[in-house]
């Protein structure tokens, strides 16, 4: 989360660089509700902002939570940056995520969190289900 890396700035850059040297790619969660300092998302090797669930559940009601993901997403994109959107439930939101230019969603719209065995059950039934999916499951080592 955004506390963790500001609690030490310069270390976080350091060792934010090092996992983005070695291919990991780096989020920042719950954006939008901690520090989310501009000058940050220029220092800090990320990857992908992940919104903040409390934007997404009252999108429908409240005008200015919309403008808030506008927002985000916009910033993020104009950064290169990918955009996730946390706590999705119903389609009316992953309707107007997408329309804003959201690249991913997660929540329960989709699915409850699940055990590691679960995951990969779903994961193997939607591959059945849509044989022309890339989608490659390797088994644990």
């Amino acid at each position: 989360t955004e506390s963790c890396v500001m609690s030490n700035p310069e270390e976080s850059i350091r060792l934010l660089q090092e996992l983005s040297e070695m291919g990991i790619m780096v989020s920042v969660d719950d954006f939008g509700t901690g520090y989310s300092s501009m000058s940050y998302l220029r220092r800090f090797p990320i990857d992908v902002l992940k919104i903040d669930r409390s934007f997404v559940a009252e999108m429908d009601t409240r005008e200015d939570d919309t403008s808030i993901v506008r927002a985000i997403v916009s910033l993020a994109h104009g950064l290169r940056l990918k955009v996730v959107a946390e706590g999705v439930e119903t389609s009316a939101q992953l309707k107007a995520l997408r329309t804003l230019g959201c690249d991913q969603y997660q929540g329960f719209h989709f699915s409850p969190a699940l055990p590691a065995a679960q995951f990969e059950q779903l994961l193997r039934e939607r591959h059945a289900s849509a044989p022309t999916s890339r989608l490659r499951l390797q088994s644990p080592r």
